[in-house]
């Protein structure tokens, strides 16, 4: 009995130490995830896809649209065949000594591109652009001539239509749409899937 006792003993000893020595199942990956500029306006909405290669722009405006920063402002400035503007205005109040400037992270093959999303400065030497501050090319053309003297950081991926709508909204003599196109800026965060089912956008 005591014989039989220690064989069934070293038994399931050696069970338990062969089932200790499995290793757990991996866990399913978790999927990347590419942060999308979402900018929603009376008008409908726009999807920007942000560079990489431009990453200090990348970054700032990601943290100033998670800060709902831009959603005291409004699209404010709207010219034909050029750029829509939102975000701070135009003034000394919002440019000087800002705590949002950026030095240029220029790349010739991020160019002003119909759909370009870019973001403003003042003429400061060093071309510092101020992250309070974007515009989109609504220029089918493009407008080469601004290239690698204001900074580009994304292009529009959904919602040209929209873009289309925004510019042909009435002006003032300053450019400033004669109905206030308040702005709710956030990020979306897609999957190469959704970005494709959702946006029908290939990553590139």
């Amino acid at each position: 009995m005591k014989r039989l006792y220690s064989s069934l003993l070293f038994i399931g000893l050696f069970v338990l130490i062969g089932c200790s020595d499995q290793k757990p199942a991996n866990p399913d990956p978790v999927e990347d995830t590419y942060p999308i500029g979402l900018v929603s306006t009376r008008l409908g909405d726009m999807y920007f896809w942000l560079y990489d290669e431009t990453p200090n722009h990348k970054a700032k405006f990601i943290e100033l649209a998670e800060d709902k920063h831009y959603d005291q402002f409004t699209m404010n400035r709207v010219v034909r065949n050029f750029v829509i503007q939102g975000g701070c205005p135009d003034s000394v109040q919002y440019f000087e000594g800002s705590p949002f400037l950026l030095d240029p992270e220029f790349h010739d093959s991020l160019g002003h591109t119909y759909g370009a999303l870019g973001m403003g400065r003042d003429d400061n030497p060093g071309k510092q652009s101020n992250a309070c501050q974007f515009y989109v090319v609504c220029n089918e053309a493009g407008l080469p001539t601004l290239d690698s003297n204001y900074m580009i950081f994304g292009m529009i991926i959904k919602g040209s239509d929209v873009l289309e709508d925004i510019e042909n909204e009435r002006t003032n003599s300053k450019d400033k749409p004669i109905t206030d196109i308040p702005l709710n800026v956030s990020i979306k965060r897609y999957t190469e899937k959704a970005l494709l089912d959702s946006l029908g956008f290939q990553l590139p």
